[in-house]
């Protein structure tokens, strides 16, 4: 039995993280200041914690400079959003980060809607969401461009292929559609709901999986010598141990039997989203500058 190639997304996004390192050298060389990225966390939700501290230390391990708000959750909309108008004005900051989700009182399409779409490192404003579905230059969610990287770096040349997404989100399913469209594939948004989810997975050249649901895509749903992007994390305890593990979208163990390459969870997706981040401010400290995107990002 042929077993499918293991994508290591951890060892891309390392070398991503060293571009990135190498362009805030020259940017600074030019500019005389360091890229900004500002990072909000309102609240004390223990992952978003977490991997607010972990953008915080690559940001500085990159050289730029990394600021850091942290709120109570009781802080009220206004004062949110005056504190983003704040950050807006900000000469220093390059990269507005507000990180989800937001406690129920908050709106969250009013605070995103309020960061300046230039330094929408998310990609997450209506404007980049536009820019995006029309073809344009845009900041693009850290997640699916960290999708794309992988599958260009493993497939070259994606035009023509078919693509399904499974999954609809603003976060990932949408903006992946829409970059895979850009290379030229033939694309299909599948979720939970489509009829016979199975046969339209099965027809693919690439999946991408991003519908949050553990192990829902089976191994044989998966053409032979597809490559499989697992952008899942599902928390689940075993039966016998009574222990939690994380697990992707994707049944991988099943799958590799199927598949010519699949990324891991973890250890896939997950460290191409905050290396994707770090581009995706340095880009946006070159526009603000007035300077051309730095090449290789």
């Amino acid at each position: 039995m042929t077993i499918g190639k293991i994508i290591d997304g951890k060892a891309f996004a390392e070398t991503l993280r060293g571009k990135v390192g190498d362009g805030v050298i020259a940017f600074t060389a030019k500019t005389g200041r360091k890229p900004g990225l500002a990072v909000v966390l309102v609240g004390e939700d223990p992952a978003s914690s977490v991997y607010v501290r972990n953008k915080g230390k690559m940001t500085l391990a990159a050289g730029m400079e990394s600021m850091e708000f942290k709120l109570p959750a009781s802080i009220g909309e206004e004062e949110l959003l005056d504190l983003v108008e704040e950050l807006n004005a900000d000469d220093r900051v390059d990269g507005i980060l507000v990180q989800l989700p937001l406690p129920a009182h908050i709106n969250e399409a009013s605070v995103i809607g309020t960061i300046d779409p230039a330094k929408d490192v998310d990609g997450f404003h209506v404007v980049n969401s536009g820019l995006l579905a029309t073809g344009q230059d845009a900041m693009v969610p850290c997640t699916p461009l960290g999708c794309l990287m992988l599958l260009k770096d493993e497939l070259g040349d994606l035009s023509g292929l078919e693509a399904v997404v499974v999954g609809r989100s603003n976060i990932v399913g949408k903006p992946m559609a829409q970059l895979l469209l850009a290379e030229n594939c033939t694309v299909t948004i599948a979720h939970s709901r489509t009829r016979d989810l199975a046969s339209v997975v099965h027809r693919a050249d690439i999946v991408v999986a991003a519908v949050g649901r553990a192990e829902m895509v089976k191994g044989e749903w998966i053409k032979p010598g597809a490559t499989v992007i697992d952008v899942g994390i599902n928390r689940v305890t075993d039966t016998e141990d009574g222990k939690s593990r994380i697990v992707g979208d994707v049944a991988t163990a099943e799958a590799l039997a199927h598949v010519r390459a699949i990324t891991p969870v973890p250890g896939g997706v997950g460290p191409m989203t905050i290396a994707v981040l770090l581009r995706n401010t340095l880009v946006a400290a070159h526009a603000r500058a007035g300077l051309a995107k730095p090449e290789g990002l």
